[in-house]
């Protein structure tokens, strides 16, 4: 098990809410905002549920964590994905000042660091491929089922 508080128990908890959009048959993408080792803000896709192509966990975790803080900066705050931020959410984590980055697998064709960046805050640190193995197997896996459905 993973110390109480590490990136991988945080990644653990975003991957909770990856496994709530797989069961809605949404893209299975999970976030939490984590502020003073507190989970503020939890989401997952739901760009179908939504009909909304902006309603990814990112966005909606950022919106959630802004309301539950009361103000539009996150800068005391680390974001917890299980997949590489589109441009879309990097930059949105860029407006809302966002600390830290925290993601588990790479996306080699809509992430972020693929396009440009420097899209990201520059005060923002990012770490990648915390548990990016098991969070990029649950990707795989959706695309390929998917596939053969």
């Amino acid at each position: 098990m993973y110390p109480l508080f590490s990136d991988e128990y945080f990644m653990n908890e975003a991957m909770k809410e990856a496994y709530r959009a797989l069961e809605k048959k949404e893209i299975p993408v999970g976030a939490v905002i984590v502020a003073e080792q507190r989970i503020i803000a939890r989401a997952h896709n739901q760009t179908e549920a939504l009909s909304d192509v902006t309603a990814h966990a990112e966005m909606l975790a950022i919106t959630a964590a802004a309301n539950t803080l009361g103000t539009k900066y996150l800068n005391q705050c680390t974001l917890f994905v299980t997949l590489e931020p589109c441009i879309m959410c990097a930059s949105a984590s860029a407006w809302a000042q966002i600390d830290r980055i925290v993601y588990g697998a790479a996306d080699p064709k809509a992430g972020y660091s693929r396009i440009i960046q420097d899209i990201i805050h520059p005060k923002t640190t990012v770490k990648a491929g915390v548990l990016g193995e098991a969070c990029g197997e649950m990707m795989s896996n959706f695309f390929r089922d998917k596939r053969q459905a």
